[in-house]
């Protein structure tokens, strides 16, 4: 992996306030997007808002592109679709934004097929309102279940590091999933139970990340322990940038296949994933470590003051 880029000397740790003033701005525009998730002003799916579900039977098999791109040509923009193979069947649910009621959505969306694909038959089987799947009770479990998973994670990298390294590795998790809510709101995407799916999987990809650049720290931190944390960090994070760069590369590759080629309903899924890799890359070098040099500093100039102090007493 050495051989990937060479040998490099680039000072990240000296770049840290640049890093800092750009991750300050994405995390702001994050925190003001999960504001806007709350109030329902963001771009929510099924997940969040609730809607109308509507269960539909063909007279012939209907492919899933084939519906959805009916349902589009009605005018009915995002819908949520489900197969359901015995009877030709199929799950149709429609978000509050497409401003339907049950009666109007029973009449619109079998006319949309009709009109698309003439000489179908199609059988309204039952409509029925439905709420958000992401409920109050799920969003304070999620934020529950997110704090007791920051905890270990100070607890675990604590106990194979030090308590400021386990600092480091949960603000640069939290700068991920502020970015990934960031660039979705920016980007227009829905937010729905596949945004979550992302941001947990991209959590855990930059934890994995981070861990690798704090294990050579810790190696040469042993080896040199008179040396200058700006440099040791510095030179830890050179040692392993082509470890990290091949690791991104080839989770991109996979990501930007599923972005690509894996159809309309993991497009947004991917997406995520791609951004999210991306930041990951970026927070394991520009976040994580900086903020450990920061609480290392302070400790420094913390004892450097109790022993000043100490001396001077007469």
């Amino acid at each position: 992996m050495m051989e990937f880029l060479g040998k490099t000397n680039i000072d990240f740790i000296g770049k840290r306030k640049y890093a800092f003033v750009i991750s300050a701005i994405i995390s702001i525009i994050g925190i003001f997007a999960i504001v806007q998730i709350t109030r329902g002003a963001a771009n929510l799916g099924i997940d969040f808002t609730g809607g109308t579900s509507i269960q539909l039977q063909f007279d012939k098999p209907v492919p899933l592109a084939d519906a959805r791109k009916a349902l589009h040509d009605g005018g009915l923009g995002e819908v949520e679709l489900q197969e359901i193979k015995d009877g030709n069947k199929l799950l149709v649910k429609l978000g509050k934004k497409n401003q339907l009621a049950v009666g109007k959505a029973a009449q619109v969306i079998p006319a949309a097929f009709t009109k698309s694909m003439p000489g179908l038959q199609v059988t309204v089987d039952s409509t029925t309102e439905i709420g958000p799947a992401i409920g109050d009770k799920l969003r304070k479990d999620t934020l529950v279940a997110v704090a007791i998973a920051m905890l270990g994670i100070i607890c675990y990298i604590a106990w194979r590091f030090d308590f400021r390294f386990g600092i480091g590795a949960v603000v640069a998790t939290l700068h991920d999933i502020l970015a990934m809510f960031a660039i979705y709101f920016l980007a227009g995407k829905e937010f729905n139970l596949l945004f979550i799916t992302a941001v947990l999987t991209i959590a855990g990809y930059s934890l994995t990340d981070t861990v690798v650049i704090f294990d050579r720290i810790r190696e040469n931190l042993h080896k040199d322990l008179k040396g200058a944390l700006h440099t040791i960090f510095n030179r830890s994070i050179n040692e392993t940038l082509s470890r990290s760069i091949i690791t991104s590369l080839t989770t991109l590759l996979s990501a930007s296949a599923l972005f690509f080629f894996g159809g309309q309903v993991i497009h947004d899924f991917s997406f995520a994933l791609l951004t999210g890799v991306l930041v990951a890359t970026y927070s394991s070098v520009f976040v994580a470590s900086p903020v450990v040099i920061l609480l290392e500093e302070r400790a420094q100039r913390k004892q450097a003051a109790t022993a000043d102090a100490l001396r001077s007493k007469p």
